[in-house]
């Protein structure tokens, strides 16, 4: 579901499909606006099926309920959230129109690109440094990095069911929905669930 209020920083959406022969998708996006900017989440449960889906829905639920601008407080929250289950990837992002800035941290492989609005531009702005570890099970010391980022560039979250290549040649234009779904379609590996969250920064709310 894309969020088109006029009026707030952010446009976005979010695209998934369920690996091939799967009922239930363990790959979960969460986009929630804050006083600070708009929070958002991507979460890849270890494995597939019913399990996974487990694992990535407890991690939401934890960011939907417990959000916070720290996103160092906030990726120890989910930690502690999903012991006992599989545990799961996360990467979260804070688009701040305050600082015209993002920061963003991920654990696992939920992978994250900041593509820029300029069509002239020929590579992302910038590439999330991922650490190893699985939420859950093994959290490393994380350190959220910050990124200046202009209205028009996108920020896109997309798990490791679709090709890291995604954004080698991706264009920004068209609607997040646009973009979500384009990448979606080019880029999903079946064998696997696959989610592509996108977050056009519009700039300080009106």
């Amino acid at each position: 579901m894309a969020n088109s209020a006029a009026r707030e920083p952010v446009e976005w959406a979010v695209a998934r499909r369920c690996r091939d022969g799967e009922a239930r998708c363990g790959d979960v996006a969460v986009v929630t606006l804050l006083p600070e900017g708009a929070l958002v989440a991507g979460i890849d449960g270890v494995g597939h099926g019913t399990e996974a889906a487990r694992a990535s829905r407890r991690a939401a639920a934890m960011v939907r309920g417990r959000p916070s601008a720290d996103l160092e407080l906030l990726v120890q929250r989910c930690h502690a959230a999903l012991q006992g289950t599989r545990g799961a990837a996360i990467s979260l992002a804070l688009v701040s129109p305050s600082e015209h800035a993002m920061t963003w941290l991920g654990v696992g492989n939920v992978e994250g690109r900041v593509l820029s609005g300029d069509p002239s531009a020929t590579r992302p702005k910038g590439s999330l440094a991922l650490r190893n570890g699985v939420p859950g099970h093994e959290l490393p010391a994380v350190k959220a990095a910050t990124l200046a980022i202009r209205p028009g560039d996108v920020l896109v979250l997309a798990t490791d069911g679709i090709h890291r290549a995604f954004a080698d040649s991706l264009g920004t234009s068209g609607s997040a929905r646009a973009i979500s779904e384009r990448i979606l379609a080019d880029h999903w590996k079946p064998p696997d669930d696959a989610l592509v969250v996108a977050v056009r920064y519009l700039g300080p709310r009106l």
